[in-house]
């Protein structure tokens, strides 16, 4: 694989920072316990790397169901029919908050920050005889791009081209950096293009099936997919075009008690699943990691290839940092998927509150 495409999360803009990244995603990945546990997966993994799919250079663009002008991607699924099949999964009306708290404390990647200002105390008041005060609060964070996080469309490009040249930094529907780059947000696929999400959704628990937490650099097969869905007496066929698919890792249940090592790497989907994922039509991916997506890749050239493949070349959205706790510990795997992204116009991804209701 060509160097040059290598390089598709291009977020943090100073070159130290940038230099840090790389670091970080070759030989500062893992340390420690964790650094022992990739090593060993890559060893268990040697002979998928060599069947993985192969990444294509070819153009992607325009998308062969949507046009060259579409800038909505997978939430074109989201049809009344499609709503009207998720209401069929709910059969007892309960709601489970799949986001986590949102919190200066929480596990951040890179240089990313969230931090939030009361502005007074009160902030303003009292008015009126009945001495009315309020409160309101100052954010200043990566707004979809930390904690709980909806990857857009325009989070994820890849170079085709010479390093600088914004022609050939290619997008969604084959959309150049120079197209859509401002300093005030993106001024192609931003946040407002994607529609809102309501669709039926599939729980992989390939923890249960592992009998135990995956370590970083573990990656999901399709094998495992399938051991999970007859475990959790579900069949391959039911998982219909335009739904959204989550992976549980037990990776999350280091959310808070062990930063450092949630951030370090992680175990997910690779490749191979991206391809099941593309076959079937999926609209959004999901998992109880910062990535979704293994990490670091066991083909050690390539750096965040899932998202290369499902965001940018087919616009399959992607929601990280989930929490399935509520569902496993009810063995509830299938239910009706509800996400409306903020609709912030320019914005590469989106905070927020993604519900599963059985």
């Amino acid at each position: 694989m060509d160097s040059r495409y290598l390089d598709e999360k291009q977020e943090l803009k100073s070159s130290q920072v940038d230099e840090e990244r790389r670091t970080f995603l070759t030989a500062g990945l893992v340390g420690g316990a964790v650094a022992a546990g990739a090593l060993a997966a890559g060893v268990a993994h040697a002979q998928q790397v060599a069947q993985a799919p192969a990444l294509s250079d070819k153009p992607w663009w325009p998308h062969p169901k949507w046009g060259k002008d579409d800038q909505a991607g997978a939430s074109n699924y989201m049809t009344p029919a499609k709503v009207l099949d998720a209401v069929k999964l709910i059969k007892d009306g309960k709601v489970y908050r799949l986001g986590r708290v949102y919190e200066t404390a929480m596990p951040k990647f890179g240089e990313r920050a969230f931090t939030l200002r009361i502005p007074g105390t009160p902030t303003g008041g009292p008015f009126g005889a009945n001495k009315l005060i309020y409160h309101d609060e100052y954010l200043a964070t990566e707004i979809g791009q930390t904690g709980t996080q909806f990857d857009g469309l325009a989070h994820i490009g890849i170079q085709m081209g010479k390093d600088g040249d914004m022609n050939e930094m290619r997008y969604y529907n084959g959309i150049t950096e120079l197209e859509m780059a401002s300093a005030y947000g993106m001024k192609k696929l931003g946040m407002e293009h994607c529609k809102p999400f309501f669709t039926r959704g599939h729980l992989f628990d390939v923890e249960a099936v592992k009998g135990a937490p995956m370590e970083a650099g573990q990656e999901i097969t399709v094998a495992d997919l399938r051991s999970a869905l007859q475990k959790q007496n579900m069949q391959e066929a039911d998982i219909k075009e335009g739904d959204a698919v989550f992976f549980n890792t037990g990776w999350g249940k280091l959310w808070m008690k062990n930063n450092d090592k949630f951030n370090s790497g992680e175990p997910g989907i690779g490749l191979e699943v991206a391809k099941w994922c593309i076959d079937k039509g999926i609209a959004v991916t999901g998992g109880d990691q910062w990535a979704t997506e293994v990490v670091p890749n066991p083909n050690k050239d390539l750096a965040f290839a899932v998202h290369g493949e499902l965001i940018c070349k087919n616009g399959i959205y992607n929601h990280e940092n989930l929490d399935f706790t509520g569902l496993i510990a009810d063995r509830k795997y299938q239910f009706a998927y509800i996400f409306g992204p903020a609709p912030i116009k320019g914005a590469t991804g989106s905070n927020g509150t993604p519900l599963a209701v059985t």
